[in-house]
């Protein structure tokens, strides 16, 4: 069966600073939560194509169409054995959108969509961060059934996460825009 999840922030940050936070995997770990240990293993980068507006300056680590990323996790916090996750980017438009699919991990299959829109909110210019998630678990009833008991709520939990800690991550890296 394959579920859908969506989750919505509003930062008060450029887009094109939080675009750039985004697609730079070295951030991952940052914004999961502590308990899981997330850690990248390996990083097979395909830099994004920058268009003419973008300054060729950026040099931080990107990651564009045909990158692989490779985590690994704990799937129980409390338990030192690891997951390894490998995700490869599909698409990437820069500041509007990057998608990726899970090459091997969990789940039987897992695309992502990571959607960036400038957004004002009180008076103030930000950045709306908007995440669609479509996966199927497998594994039948038992499958369901983790779904209905850990998984959901578990994934709830990782964006409450990022939400709680994305601004202060992006307060400290500084504005960065790359136009």
């Amino acid at each position: 069966m394959i579920h859908h999840a969506q989750f919505e922030e509003w930062v008060p940050f450029p887009l094109e600073q939080v675009f750039l936070f985004f697609v730079n995997p070295e951030n991952l770990p940052r914004i999961m939560p502590p308990a899981r240990h997330t850690r990248i293993e390996r990083l097979n980068l395909a830099p994004p194509t920058a268009p003419t507006a973008v300054t060729p300056a950026i040099t931080q680590p990107l990651a564009g169409v045909g990158s692989e990323i490779v985590t690994s996790f704990r799937i129980v916090s409390v338990l030192p054995l690891r997951a390894w996750w490998i995700a490869r980017v599909t698409e990437f438009e820069w500041n509007h959108h990057f998608a990726d699919i899970q090459g091997k991990g969990p789940f039987k299959s897992w695309h992502h969509r990571h959607e960036f829109e400038q957004a004002w909110r009180e008076g103030v210019s930000g950045t709306v961060v908007r995440d669609r998630i479509e996966y199927e678990i497998g594994f039948g009833v038992l499958g369901a059934s983790a779904q209905k008991l850990f998984v959901g709520r578990q994934m709830a939990c990782t964006f409450r996460h990022r939400q709680r800690v994305l601004e202060s991550l992006l307060r400290g890296q500084g504005t960065v825009s790359p136009s």
